[in-house]
């Protein structure tokens, strides 16, 4: 038997179209529509949709900027039995987005918090990939920052799993660039944009084949990459400090920075690029 929706005092994770509208469930339609409030990372983008549906609940906006102001009004509505609806721009909400604080802080004050499924970009990308999607781990953004953002490359360089990737689409060049760098440019890969739209696109099946395509043709709209494990015989077993180290012996011995590279990149299985910037960062910092 189903509960009668929406309880007073409960918050709601409804998932919405990722792109195809026929996507949005019976079940997310007749919330949107009966909640009090519905909490959206853009009110503007998502009114289109609340709009179309006559969703007449109490909009308020929960993303980044506002997150710490807003979450203790958001908890408060929740203590005096109002029924919320978090929705982000497009897909599951609390997948790289703030949502994910109110969760636990919802949790933590004793209310229930009840999941409506719905499309996700990084799932939907990852199932039709063809890449294998039995054991996977999702990294979303990563760091803007340089040092965190390295030590983050290297950890995907050498992740056994199937890895998938959020990126914005002006940055997506800077992506694959460093992903032949740190994983080389014969790794499969499958970009994934327009997911479950009529121009839904998937390049691939390499790093280097994606980086060549998006080099030709702008990247426009929001990409989901799904990165192929790294293989068991080439996984990454030294830090970039022993690397480095063998590197400089290697050139101490008369070898040419060029040939210091390829020579490790063949002995270890890793890319003789990433290899090489190595050295050049070293130069650099």
């Amino acid at each position: 038997m189903q509960r009668d929706e929406p309880a007073a005092g409960s918050l709601y994770l409804v998932g919405t179209p990722i792109g195809h509208m026929g996507d949005l469930s019976p079940r997310a339609i007749h919330l949107l529509t009966a909640v009090d409030v519905i909490v959206c990372e853009d009110t503007r983008h998502s009114g289109q949709l609340l709009g179309r549906l006559g969703a007449k609940g109490r909009r308020l906006s929960f993303h980044r900027y506002n997150a710490r102001a807003r979450l203790p009004q958001l908890l408060e509505l929740l203590a005096g039995g109002s029924s919320l609806a978090v929705v982000s721009d497009a897909g599951l909400p609390a997948v790289s987005d703030p949502g994910e604080e109110l969760v636990a802080a919802a949790r933590r004050a004793g209310h229930a918090v009840l999941c409506v499924p719905g499309p996700c970009a990084a799932t939907t990308a990852l199932v039709s990939s063809g890449l294998p999607s039995g054991r996977f781990c999702f990294e979303g953004f990563l760091p803007t920052k340089n040092k965190e953002r390295r030590q983050r490359l290297e950890q995907i360089a050498s992740e056994l799993r199937t890895t998938v990737l959020y990126e914005a689409p002006h940055r997506l060049i800077t992506l694959l660039s460093e992903l032949c760098i740190y994983c080389g440019s014969e790794r499969p890969l499958q970009v994934a944009r327009e997911l479950t739209k009529c121009h839904e696109e998937q390049v691939g099946p390499t790093v280097q084949a994606a980086l060549n395509h998006f080099q030709q043709t702008h990247p426009q709209g929001e990409f989901t990459l799904v990165l192929g494990g790294a293989p068991i015989t080439t996984a990454i077993t030294l830090s970039d400090i022993q690397l480095t180290e063998s590197l400089r012996n290697l050139i101490a011995q008369g070898t040419t920075a060029s040939d210091a590279a390829r020579q490790l990149a063949r002995e270890t299985g890793l890319s003789r690029r990433r290899l090489y910037a190595l050295l050049h960062q070293e130069t650099s910092d």
